[in-house]
C-alpha cells in the first residue's frame, strides 16, 4: 500500500473518532433472544435472524459528555444507548413514534414496572374505539402493548406520558410505528431495566 494511502486511512479514522461516532461493535448479543421464563410468563423466542443485525443488542464505542447511566435515544437512527464507562455504551434497536407522534427532550426515569398495566389515553380510545374495554387498564401479560417492562418518563411538568417499554411486536424494531413511546424487544427491555436506575437522565433526540 502506498504511503499516502496509509496516511489517508489514518486521517479518516482520526476524523471519525473526533466526531464522536459510534464505531464497530465490541460485543454483540444475538444469542440472547431465546425463550425466557419471567415472573411466570414464558416469553417466546424472537426470530432474531429476521431483525437487522445493527438492531441486535451490542456494546459499542460511544463518545458523549453525559455520565454513565444516562440513556440517549436516537430516534433518527432507531437506537437507544445506555452510557457505560470508558467511552462505551450498550446499544439497543428501537421502534419510535410515527409521524405526528414524535417527541424530543430530556426527562428522568421516575418509575420502573415489571409486566406493567397499560391504560390507553382517551385520545387513543377516540381514534380506536375498540380499546375502550381497557379504559381502566389492561393487565400485564404477553399481549400487553407495554411488554415485559416499562420505564416511566417524567420532567419538570410531571408525567410526560411517554415510556421506554417492551413490545411483543419484534418486527416493529427499526421502524416508526408507535404512538410516541420508545419500544424495545422484550428481551432487551429486561436487560435495560436491570441497568437503568430510578432518576436516570433520558435524552430523546
Amino acid at each position: 500500500m502506498r504511503p499516502n494511502r496509509i496516511l489517508m486511512i489514518a486521517a479518516l479514522g482520526a476524523m471519525a473518532a473526533l466526531a464522536g461516532c459510534t464505531t464497530s461493535s465490541e460485543q454483540i448479543f444475538t444469542s440472547s433472544y431465546v425463550s425466557v421464563k419471567d415472573a411466570g410468563y414464558q416469553l417466546p423466542k424472537i426470530p432474531i435472524e429476521k431483525v437487522e443485525r445493527k438492531y441486535h443488542r451490542q456494546v459499542v464505542a460511544y463518545r458523549t459528555d453525559e455520565k454513565p447511566g444516562t440513556i440517549i435515544v436516537d430516534t433518527k437512527e432507531k437506537f437507544l444507548y445506555f452510557v457505560m464507562p470508558e467511552g462505551r455504551a450498550m446499544r439497543y434497536g428501537i421502534g419510535v413514534g410515527r409521524e405526528g407522534f414524535e417527541w424530543q427532550g430530556s426527562a428522568r426515569i421516575a418509575m420502573k414496572r415489571e409486566w406493567p398495566t397499560w391504560t390507553p389515553p382517551s385520545e387513543m380510545i377516540k381514534r380506536q374505539p375498540e380499546l375502550a374495554k381497557w379504559r381502566t387498564g389492561q393487565p400485564g401479560g404477553l399481549s400487553n402493548p407495554l411488554g415485559a417492562r416499562a420505564l416511566y418518563l417524567f420532567n419538570k411538568g410531571g408525567d410526560t406520558g411517554y415510556r421506554l417499554h417492551g413490545t411483543p411486536e419484534w418486527n416493529s424494531i427499526g421502524k416508526a410505528t408507535s404512538s410516541g413511546c420508545i419500544r424495545l424487544m422484550n428481551q432487551d427491555i429486561i436487560d435495560l431495566y436491570e441497568r437503568a436506575e430510578n432518576g436516570a437522565k433520558v435524552i430523546v433526540k
